[in-house]
């Protein structure tokens, strides 16, 4: 049986000084130290790398094949609103990726032997050097690790652009590099349990936008639809602080800053990985704070339905603009809708 988990508080508490104590002893941190890390650790070999870059641009292509083939006609045939039938192919396409890499995901934590959730410290034990990976979770790393890439470009030019793309584009970098790395250290069970923990809030919200795009088609208005988006949006907010504010540091960050010390007291790049999911958890607290702003919106009566609070709207977007040191999209200004990175012209 796993030991059991720490209280919230001791969790940081235990995961700070750890970090703490670790710093204290480095006597020898620095560039040289991490080139023979990395020299005598990491294991990537281009083959996996082209492989990746590859099924990356598999990705790309895919998604163009279903945006236009399947998801655009789809939106045409329910005679959705312009910019409601604009938008609808991204989450529709994100909403298939995400629900199939994380439901792979949960079948790798809990429809196998693996004990990562259960027992996160587990996902360090029996650490060796240049292990061998798991074809199951390595054949999950190859899934997100290209999808990440895609979304590079994806985000730059083929996404609706929105008020923290410049975030979401940081987000993937982080993501990447995490990815690569952990892949590259063999720190690959706990990366699993960080792409479990992330992948089930981007399945409710796409599916939740869906729904908000589909409550007005054919110029009826669709109740059913609005209350499903309604029940998503709650469900995607307790779920975000559940997952990525409350276990994520439980079970993600107490395993990386102090269990893994106790398993392997001079893992390298320890500070390395640290530091990138003390990133990520930063990005999940502002992301965070744009839905306490929606729901702070809702109950002063700011906001009548379920909407985007990410996305820049034309018509308020047209009237700031006009106001002494505010700086919008040129696209903004001149009425047209920012789509897949590219000024379509299109007035709403």
């Amino acid at each position: 049986m796993p030991p059991p988990e720490p209280a919230f508080g001791e969790l940081l508490a235990r995961a700070l000084r750890s970090l703490a104590a670790a710093a204290r002893s480095c006597g020898d941190c620095g560039w040289e130290r991490a080139g023979r890390a990395w020299a005598e650790n990491a294991h990537l070999r281009w083959a996996e790398v082209l492989l990746c870059a590859l099924c990356a641009l598999g990705w790309t292509a895919l998604r163009r094949l279903c945006s236009r083939r399947i998801f655009g006609p789809f939106a045409e045939w329910c005679n959705l609103q312009p910019k409601d039938a604009a938008k609808m192919p991204e989450s529709a396409w994100k909403l298939l990726f995400y629900s199939l890499s994380w439901s792979y995901g949960a079948y790798l934590l809990f429809g196998t032997d693996y004990p990562f959730f259960h027992d996160p410290p587990s996902v360090f034990y029996d650490w060796k050097q240049g292990m061998e990976v798991p074809r199951d979770i390595a054949i999950a790393y190859l899934l997100q690790g290209s999808f990440y890439g895609h979304s590079l470009y994806a985000t730059a030019y083929m996404d609706t652009w929105r008020k923290d793309s410049v975030v979401m584009l940081l987000h993937h970098v982080v993501a990447l590099t995490l990815i690569a790395s952990s892949y590259a250290f063999r720190y690959h069970n706990v990366g699993i349990l960080v792409l479990f923990l992330h992948d089930v809030n981007d399945v409710q919200l796409e599916f939740t936008k869906l729904n908000v795009y589909f409550k007005h088609r054919g110029g009826v208005y669709h109740r059913l639809n609005d209350v499903v988006s309604n029940i998503g949006c709650l469900t995607f907010s307790v779920s975000w602080f559940w997952f990525r504010l409350y276990w994520f540091p439980l079970k993600v960050l107490y395993a990386t800053c102090h269990s893994s010390l106790q398993s392997v007291p001079n893992i390298p790049f320890y500070f390395f990985f640290n530091a990138l999911l003390l990133v990520l958890t930063l990005m999940n607290i502002y992301w965070f704070l744009y839905i306490v702003l929606f729901v702070a919106k809702v109950l002063l009566g700011q906001m009548q339905e379920v909407n985007d609070v990410r996305e820049y709207d034309v018509e308020e977007s047209s009237r700031a603009g006009k106001e002494p040191g505010i700086q919008l999209p040129r696209a903004l200004k001149e009425r047209l809708h920012l789509k897949n990175g590219l000024v379509k012209d299109k007035r709403l």
